[in-house]
């Protein structure tokens, strides 16, 4: 089960009441950083983008490939460790709002983790160190460190140990 914390509304959906859970002018700010960001070919001004003004936890190294986005809401939410690669398109969700209520969790990747093209991480989800996620991939659970996982819904493909056999073999 993801890790989210689970806020219950009336009446309107969750997403008709966003300005009661976040301000409106971090959406703005937010938005505008994110823009710019998804779009710069500079690696450590992306980086830097996140830690100043989203306040997100980006490792050393770590690269954010064209088109990558972070939650608008919750990018402080989000701890990316170093040296990974988050693939082009990616999206890393740390909210979600639903009809009778909204989410919010924490999203960790941990060190050397490789994203790819076109996923989607969902909130509460913790990627373990030298995980791999394929392209396409929608995260709905915890990978675990190693692992190489992927597809709609998301399966386990291989271990770290049977990931360390094929690379003896």
């Amino acid at each position: 089960m993801r890790r989210t914390e689970r806020y219950k509304v009336s009446r309107a959906n969750s997403l008709w009441q966003i300005y009661k859970t976040v301000p409106f002018w971090k959406v703005v700010k937010n938005f505008i950083v994110i823009q710019l960001a998804r779009y710069t070919p500079f690696l450590s001004a992306k980086n830097w983008l996140y830690r100043t003004f989203l306040k997100m936890q980006v490792g050393d190294e770590t690269s954010f490939a064209l088109m990558v986005m972070p939650d608008i809401m919750f990018p402080e939410k989000i701890t990316v460790g170093r040296n990974c690669v988050i693939g082009y398109n990616t999206t890393i969700l740390a909210h979600e709002y639903l009809i009778k209520e909204y989410r919010i969790g924490e999203v960790i990747i941990g060190d050397e983790v490789m994203i790819g093209a076109n996923s989607t991480i969902l909130p509460g989800i913790t990627v373990g160190d030298h995980a791999i996620i394929s392209a396409g991939t929608l995260v709905h659970k915890d990978v675990p460190p190693g692992a190489f996982v992927g597809g709609n819904p998301m399966r386990l493909i291989y271990t770290k140990e049977e990931m360390e056999k094929r690379d003896l073999d």
